[in-house]
């Protein structure tokens, strides 16, 4: 008795701790007051007879998330038989739904108890609780600080920020201060879209307990990744100060009186900016993640259309921080610029030359982008391909089975690897095409004398503002039905998603075309206008192709797949045929795509009309330039598309280990399937703006060489034996990457297999439920091996083309060839974007198509889940994974980094 009164008394003096800070009270939906509730709860609620003697409840028992303080989410604490009171701050939104967060100490404790005792029957009849995993609550220092600030101080200093930029953009452009204005609804909207995705309910307690698992393994894998990704970066931020302290300048730098030690900080800065946006985009990314997830698996108990609406519009939050910031950030930067160096002021720098100080943005979301992806795919595919191997093959127990060591670092792993690295990856995308284009504008403004070219150069950063506009309603048509509670017959999501899609890519028809008359119209070319409207009409057909190509090499309800998966009968081997044969066959047509893409908008952009002062056309590098930003015009919704499928990934593991009905389970593998066929849709739109992008940062290149060598720089002769050889090193660099990455997850993979196993010998009540996996261990296994594995290829592909530029600027020296390191660094990147372009189609199409095979066997076709079609399909999908969700992804971001360090390190090759 003594015992259960120290325990009533400690919980009792937290409480009052609380309500005496006046930060959060007490309220019920019973007229009694508080503390009488509370007094009720503890006597009806809280199963006395299960404390382990000596021990008592604390403060600590009742965790509160600080993240979820700033978006204003609701908690509430709740015993273990289910009755809760909340705990809820003041104007928090008491009219909203209010949810249980459970008790995760107390919960464990009872496990832990009936576990000692031997008191746990068969699964079903006992409660279904898990091992918490959560460690001490982290907050990152940023919301430590702004949680200590004063909310009326945090509004002034919010309202003077806004007003400085405010006031530079107006400065600069009145188009600037269109896209601070676009740019800053849209992260109003990204807050609607969050309040909405937070304020639906979590689950029952078993899934809110499992999601706090995978959000704290997330969340402190993130924080560890990125604090080593942050350290490279400033490294490499010194190396590049020194290199641009050295190194020499452009004449119109030096006619605009830009030293080298203002080049080299702006530099800098603008490298540090774009790494820290990118790191930003990414945890964005992960942030909504590990809190849509549960959400998802909560609605699915009600209806397929709802579960869907909260995938989406969590992707949809993240879609809209990550494009707005990256076109704020180069908006900000530019706008910066123009009026610290007082652009085209007498004496001063020309607008047109402004935007080569912004490619160091660029390479810093490269940079980030790259180890994120490399860590991220790691991650993710070393649990994967452990979990599956043991638990589907050898146990032949289901995927995302709470028995498996292994689940929830494969779910974890879905959050870093697909939504964090993904959210970079796309952030680097529309950063590194809106920089080239802006540097193609303005050249060809500059050489057919255009009197005003600040549309030319700004144009880029209009249409990724008209790209969030658009994506918002794209996303908003997604709705839920009336009645959610009604059991409907079940729809196709995919046919959903792209009713949005279509809907957004005729609004973005729509206002490209408005864009280009807006910006792009001169008195020098009265059509010119309408040739480049056409282009961004190019590039918007072309990324519907590749919508339409990703998916049906990668769809279960198209041929190449069903085919793949009849390989699978036959056995293990015939499965890996035929998917490394779809892989192979599918960069046909992408290919065919790309080639007439580019043809097409060169030369509608060369028979613009734009001309120069000799008569010649130069509008074709613009052109094409325009119908990469259209490829690019919808990217918010298609990033809102990539990010439904690891929520609606994780939201089927959430649903399996927390053994919900079979019904539940079949609404989120439908989600499942259709977010495997989206996430390599977006991986192909991904590739298919890199190879248009990549193409203009090679044109940027050699501009910025001529500028250098103050001599023509236009064509790279494959010919001459140096320049030939650094076409081969380019594409070996492709192969040996690939190579590193694959081999990376390989490893991994064996030590999760190993430990999978060991425990599984080591404790053999697992298989019944008597004995507890070690989560943690695979979580560990998994976080710290890919930390070390993604440093060896991550320096690769950074040190390469400054090594070949280097060695080969000392030979051409010596052999009386000035400009021989940059045309074999040119080569380098040529041969290297095309191999790379054909390797990530292959290995993205490939895994999608092993991934979704197994997923149409496990719908009941060809002998369904445990059959040995299924088992050789699961060894086509572990093939699958590393090429996928490793080395295809991480492609993407090499081939534009190569062009990116290129650009910042071009000075070098000279």
């Amino acid at each position: 008795m003594a015992m259960c009164n120290g325990a009533i008394y400690d919980l009792l003096l937290f409480l009052l701790m609380l309500a005496f800070s006046q930060r959060f009270f007490l309220v019920d939906s019973t007229t009694d007051p508080p503390d009488i509730k509370v007094l009720k709860d503890l006597k009806n609620g809280l199963n006395l007879k299960s404390i382990v003697p000596g021990s008592c409840l604390s403060s600590r028992d009742f965790s509160l998330d600080p993240c979820d303080h700033i978006f204003n989410n609701h908690f509430t604490t709740a015993p273990i038989d289910q009755r809760s009171f909340k705990i809820q701050r003041p104007s928090s939104g008491g009219d909203l739904p209010q949810f249980r967060r459970v008790n995760s100490n107390t919960l464990t404790m009872f496990m832990d108890n009936d576990v000692e005792e031997g008191n746990l029957g068969p699964y079903a009849d006992r409660p279904r609780v898990f091992p918490s995993m959560r460690s001490k609550a982290h907050t990152p220092l940023i919301f430590r600080i702004l949680m200590g600030i004063n909310v009326r101080v945090l509004l002034v200093f919010l309202l003077l920020g806004l007003g400085a930029i405010f006031y530079v953009g107006a400065k600069t452009s009145p188009i600037i201060v269109f896209v601070f204005s676009i740019c800053i609804m849209s992260f109003l909207f990204s807050i609607y879209l969050t309040k909405w995705v937070l304020a639906k309910d979590e689950g029952p307690p078993e899934m809110v307990q499992i999601s706090d698992a995978i959000r704290d393994g997330a969340e402190g894998f993130f924080r560890t990744q990125y604090g080593t990704i942050s350290k490279m970066a400033l490294l490499l931020a010194l190396v590049i100060l020194g290199i641009y302290l050295f190194r020499s300048t452009t004449p119109q730098q030096e006619a605009s009186g830009i030293g080298r030690s203002t080049s080299a900080y702006i530099t800098v800065a603008a490298f540090l900016l774009g790494a820290i946006c990118s790191g930003i985009a990414g945890y964005v990314g992960m942030w909504v993640s590990v809190r849509a997830n549960v959400r998802v698996s909560s609605a699915a108990r009600r209806s397929a259309r709802e579960a869907l609406q909260i995938a989406v519009r969590a992707g949809g939050f993240s879609a809209m921080v990550v494009v707005g910031m990256a076109v704020i950030g180069v908006a900000i930067l530019y706008a910066t610029f123009y009026v610290w160096l007082g652009v085209d002021l007498p004496g001063s720098m020309k607008v047109t030359d402004l935007p080569l100080l912004l490619v160091g943005y660029g390479f810093g979301a490269s940079f980030v982008a790259l180890f994120a992806q490399l860590g991220g795919g790691i991650y993710t595919k070393a649990a994967d391909v452990g979990a599956d191997l043991v638990g589907k093959v050898e146990q032949g127990i289901p995927e995302d089975d709470p028995r498996n060591p292994a689940v929830i670092a494969d779910l974890v792993g879905d959050n870093v690897g697909d939504c964090a690295a993904r959210g970079a990856d796309l952030f680097e995308s529309i950063a590194a095409e809106i920089i080239s284009a802006m540097i193609l504008g303005g050249t060809m403004a500059q050489r057919c004398k255009i009197e005003d070219p600040s549309g030319f150069i700004l144009f880029p950063l209009v249409v990724h503002s008209f790209d969030l506009v658009v994506s918002s309603v794209g996303i908003l048509s997604i709705r839920g039905t009336r009645d959610s509670g009604s059991k409907s017959p079940i729809e196709d999501p995919m046919a959903i998603l792209q009713k949005g899609y279509s809907i957004t890519i005729v609004l973005a028809v729509l206002t490209f075309g408005l864009s280009t008359r807006w910006l792009l119209y001169t008195e020098r070319a009265p059509s010119a206008w309408f040739n480049f409207a056409l282009c961004g009409l190019v590039g918007i057909i072309t990324a519907y192709a590749f919508v339409w190509i990703t998916q049906y090499y990668t769809d279960y309800k198209h041929e190449p797949v069903r085919t793949l998966a009849l390989a699978s009968s036959t056995g293990h081997g015939t499965n890996i045929i035929a998917g490394v044969s779809l892989g192979l066959e599918s960069t046909a047509l992408p290919v065919l795509v790309i080639s007439v893409a580019i043809i097409s908008a060169f030369w509608l952009g060369h028979t613009s009309g734009l001309v120069d002062e000799n008569g010649n056309p130069t509008g074709g590098l613009f052109g094409t330039a325009v119908a990469t930003m259209g490829m690019l015009s919808t990217a918010a919704y298609v990033l809102t598309m990539d990010m439904f499928g690891p929520i609606a990934d994780n939201a089927g593991g959430i649903v399996e280990m927390s053994q919900q009905p079979e019904s539940v389970r079949e609404i989120t593998d439908l989600l499942d399937a259709v977010g495997n066929t989206t996430k390599a849709t977006t991986k192909g739109f991904a590739i298919g703006s890199a190879a248009l992008a990549s193409f203009l940062l090679f044109s940027a290149y050699m501009d910025e060489v001529a500028a250098f060598a103050q001599e023509p720089f236009k064509q790279v002769d494959i010919a001459i034996p140096e320049v030939f050889v650094g076409g081969l090193l380019g594409s070996m660099l492709i192969f040996l990457f690939s190579a590193w990455a694959c081999a990376a997850v390989g490893r991994t993979a064996q030590e999760v297999v190993n430990e999978v196993r060991r425990q599984f010998i080591e404790r053999p009540g697992i298989m019944d439920y008597k004995e507890k996996p070690d989560y943690s261990r695979c979580v560990a296994i998994v976080a710290t091996a890919s930390l070390r594995e993604m440093i060896k290829p991550g320096a690769l592909a950074i040190l390469s083309p400054i090594i070949v530029g280097l060695l080969f600027r000392i030979l051409g020296s010596y052999t009386g060839h000035p400009l021989l390191g940059a045309k074999v660094v040119a080569a380098m990147l040529m041969f290297g974007t095309v191999s790379g372009i054909l390797m990530a189609l292959f290995l993205n199409t490939s895994g999608g198509a092993w991934d979704n095979a197994k997923k149409y066997i496990e719908t009941g076709a060809l002998g369904g889940k445990g059959s040995d079609c299924h088992k050789a399909a699961v060894t086509g999908d572990t093939v699958g994974d590393p090429f996928k969700d490793t080395a295809g992804p991480s492609l993407h971001v090499l081939i534009k980094m190569l062009a990116t360090i290129t650009l910042v390190m071009a000075p070098i090759f000279l």
